[in-house]
C-alpha cells in the first residue's frame, strides 16, 4: 500500500467495523484498528479517561476482544476498498509472531506494531533498539505485508530505536504514541486515573510529535507516519514539512468526525496557493538531510 493521506489512529473508534466505516465515510483515507492481542483483555480499572490542559489522558489498558474474535469485524471491513491497518501487540516476540500470522489471514492492508503503549506492559519495548529489532524481525518472518513500527517519544534515544526497526525490516515508522503523563485530583489528593498514569494525546503533544517526526525523517530512509495532536490543516502541513508522508488523526476525531475532510481541503488549498502539485513536494521540506 502507498503511505499517504489521512488515517484514523489506533485506539479511537477502531474497535468495531461500524465505527470504522463511519470514519471512512467521513473522509478518512485509511483506518487503523484498536490494538489487538492474542487473547481478550479487559484493561485497567476505571477511571480510564480524563481531560487535561486541552488534551486527553487515557489508561484503558489495551482492552480488546482478542485476535480470534476480531475476525467478524474484519470480514465486514474487507468489503471496503480502503486500506485497513491492523494494530497488534504482544508480550514477547514469539507471541507477536503468532498474532501477526493470525492477523494476516484476516486481510488487512498492513500491520502496525504497537511497541510503545505507555500504560501497559509493552511500554518498554521501543525504548530498546535490541528488543524492537526482535519484535519487528519476528513479524517480518511470518507475514508478507507492510509492517509499521509505532514508537514512543518517551525513549531516551528514539532515533536509534527507529534505525533498529528500519534495519529489522520495518516498512515505515509511526511516530508518536501517547506521552506518559498523569493528573491529580486536588480535592481528593490522589491520581485521577485508576492506573495512576496514562498516555496523553491531543494538541498538547503536537510539538513533541513534530520534533520526533523531523528527527526520524532525517535519520531514516523509510517513510514516517506522523501522529500526535493533529487537529487542523495547518497542523497537517507542519507535520508534512517535518517529514510525515501520511498522518494519523485520533483525539480530534472525538470532537469532529469530519476532521479528515476539513484537513484534506485545507491542505489542498495550501498546496495550490503555494504552487505545489502534490503533498510529496513538501514532505520533509522544513530542512534536514533527506
Amino acid at each position: 500500500m502507498k503511505i499517504q493521506g489521512y488515517w484514523l489512529a489506533s485506539g479511537i473508534l477502531g474497535v468495531t467495523a461500524s465505527t470504522m466505516l463511519r470514519v471512512l465515510n467521513s473522509g478518512a483515507d485509511a483506518v487503523v484498528t484498536k490494538s489487538i492481542g492474542l487473547h481478550p483483555r479487559t484493561g485497567h480499572n476505571g477511571p480510564v479517561l480524563a481531560t487535561s490542559h486541552g488534551g486527553l489522558l487515557n489508561a484503558v489498558g489495551l482492552t480488546n476482544p482478542g485476535i480470534d474474535a476480531f475476525e467478524e469485524e474484519m470480514q465486514i471491513l474487507r468489503e471496503v476498498k480502503v486500506p485497513i491497518i491492523m494494530s497488534i501487540f504482544a508480550d514477547s516476540p514469539k507471541e507477536i509472531a503468532i498474532v501477526a500470522e493470525k492477523a494476516a489471514t484476516l486481510g488487512p492492508s498492513a500491520i502496525e506494531l504497537n511497541l510503545s503503549c505507555p500504560h501497559a506492559e509493552i511500554s518498554q519495548i521501543s525504548h530498546s533498539p535490541t528488543v524492537t529489532t526482535e519484535y519487528v524481525q519476528a513479524v517480518k518472518e511470518v507475514v508478507d505485508l507492510p509492517v509499521f513500527a509505532k514508537l514512543t517519544p518517551n525513549a531516551t534515544d528514539y532515533v536509534s530505536v527507529g534505525k533498529a526497526a528500519q534495519k529489522a525490516g520495518a516498512d515505515a515508522i509511526v511516530a508518536i504514541n501517547t506521552v506518559r503523563a498523569m493528573k491529580i485530583d486536588i480535592l481528593q489528593q490522589r491520581p485521577v486515573l485508576g492506573n495512576k498514569t496514562g498516555g496523553l494525546s491531543g494538541p498538547p503533544i503536537f510539538p513533541i510529535a513534530v520534533r520526533c517526526v523531523y528527527d526520524l525523517h532525517n535519520a531514516l530512509a523509510i517513510p514516517i507516519i506522523g501522529v500526535g495532536g493533529v487537529s487542523t490543516w495547518k497542523d497537517a502541513v507542519e507535520m508534512h514539512l517535518a517529514g510525515a508522508s501520511a498522518i494519523q488523526i485520533g483525539t480530534a476525531v472525538m470532537e469532529d468526525i469530519e476532521v479528515f475532510s476539513k484537513i484534506k481541503n485545507g491542505v489542498q488549498t495550501y498546496l495550490k496557493e503555494r504552487g505545489h502539485k502534490s503533498i510529496d513536494e513538501i514532505v520533509g521540506a522544513a530542512g534536514g538531510t533527506n
